[in-house]
């Protein structure tokens, strides 16, 4: 057995060793552990440590790790036919553009298929661009889109600094954050109509007339799991309106049922010009697209629109969001999520009145936010805090993401699968609350 341990230990520090020889870092540090399997809920590391994943992999993972159902479809459709020339099409392709119509209301109704969330916020942007034959794009002030030129240049939340000029004509509006609201209603609430209208009035002495379009998630994830308040879409989409811009919704890490409806907008009653959704299309797999109407895509094509890339139209990517579509459809995932979210908001709140490093517990369905502050009354960030945590919740066997934002508290996304039981929840909520109470002050 000692022999057995041994060995472990020298593999992994041979792995560790090799990582840091030939792996090129983009982005923090890597996870201390070497994962060697995933199954449902959990990851597994070569140690044989069982890691409860409260992040769904990159948010992605909606039906757990390794569904038997998206194993078996990758295992059929790659005996069959995987990749093709990006000018061919296949069954799965033209498949998945028709049942993904068919969970989105009129007039969103032609799909691109893509690869990732950033290549699918690229060719919505390209689109509009092309379409409106302007160049402007507004986007919230701690956005993320993606990594590519277009997405990053409409980025705000990290990455903008040491690689040059971005996009021309990229404008930021502020966040509408009800925990830290900058415009205020006289009992201290948010005011996020008057925020709104200052906003655009600064978009509006900025722009050369080339607004094209304004590009927003219905709830910022990585900018601190900001929800929009309800009703701030529809004003959005009403100024996008009189300036003859295009609404983007990206949906990477919010579509597909994981607010608990099968696409965020949907509780504001609006439908975006363009929807992009990715990470959850996939369930874990690289997949992304673009939707729109018949007539802005007629209007693009009319111009030329190019956007030909290696992976475009894949079919092993697209059976595989066919597996997902009926998955979520057959097990009602939208409830689930929905149900699922109450009982984790519930116990997160439990800890909120447990700890009073914790300021704000906030979301939708399951994709939820908990921020560490070090002063409830000053809301005073807790970065360091929140890093230790997120540390001993893993010695604990708890993945967690802590969002650290200059100005804010560090704030946990929690996005487990909809596929998760309340007992892995409770599972879970047991560890956060245990690493809150170890590592925090005493109050």
């Amino acid at each position: 057995m000692a022999s057995t341990t041994t060995d472990t230990t020298s593999d992994a520090r041979t792995f560790w060793e090799h990582a840091d020889r030939h792996l090129v870092r983009y982005g923090g540090g890597f996870t201390p552990e070497v994962i060697e399997r995933a199954s449902g809920s959990f990851v597994y590391s070569a140690e044989g440590r069982k890691i409860l994943d409260f992040t769904s992999g990159q948010m992605s993972a909606i039906l757990g790790h390794s569904h038997p159902a998206i194993v078996e479809t990758v295992q059929r459709q790659v005996a069959t036919i995987d990749h093709l020339y990006s000018g061919m099409l296949s069954r799965p392709v033209v498949d998945l553009a028709r049942r993904l119509v068919g969970t989105l209301p009129a007039p969103l109704e032609k799909v691109l298929l893509l690869t990732t969330g950033a290549e699918s916020n690229e060719a919505a942007i390209r689109m509009a661009k092309l379409v409106t034959g302007k160049h402007e794009i507004v986007s919230f002030a701690r956005s993320w889109h993606g990594m590519t030129q277009a997405a990053a240049s409409a980025t705000y939340s990290a990455g903008r600094k040491g690689y040059g000029p971005s996009a021309p004509g990229n404008f930021a509006i502020p966040v509408p954050n009800a925990y830290r609201p900058d415009f205020t209603t006289p009992d201290g609430g948010l005011d996020w109509r008057r925020q709104l209208d200052f906003a655009f009035d600064l978009i509006d002495a900025q722009s050369t007339g080339s607004l094209a379009a304004c590009l927003v998630e219905p709830i910022l994830s990585s900018g601190g799991v900001i929800d929009l308040p309800p009703g701030y879409l529809a004003a959005l989409q009403e100024k996008c309106r009189e300036r003859g811009m295009l609404l983007i919704l990206d949906e990477a890490q919010t579509g597909l049922c994981r607010t608990g409806t099968w696409y965020a907008f949907e509780r504001d009653g609006v439908v975006p010009d363009i929807l992009t959704v990715s990470k959850t299309l996939g369930a874990g797999l690289p997949l992304a697209a673009v939707i729109t109407s018949a007539e802005i895509e007629q209007e693009a094509h009319d111009r030329g629109f190019l956007f030909f890339t290696t992976h475009v139209s894949d079919p092993l990517p697209a059976a595989v969001g066919l597996t997902v579509l009926d998955v979520l459809a057959s097990e009602s995932l939208d409830e689930r999520a929905r149900d699922l979210g109450a009982f984790l908001r519930r116990g997160l709140e439990e800890i909120a009145s447990r700890h009073h490093v914790v300021g704000d517990v906030r979301g939708r369905g399951l994709l939820v936010g908990l921020e560490l502050v070090a002063d409830r009354e000053t809301e005073q960030s807790a970065d360091e805090l929140g890093a230790r945590v997120t540390r001993r919740c893993l010695e604990l066997g708890l993945h967690m993401n802590i969002v650290q934002l200059p100005g804010m508290g560090g704030v946990f996304r929690i996005a487990p699968p909809l596929t998760a039981t309340e007992e892995e929840l409770s599972l879970g909520l047991s560890v956060l609350d245990t690493a809150i109470g170890e590592v925090s002050p005493a109050a």
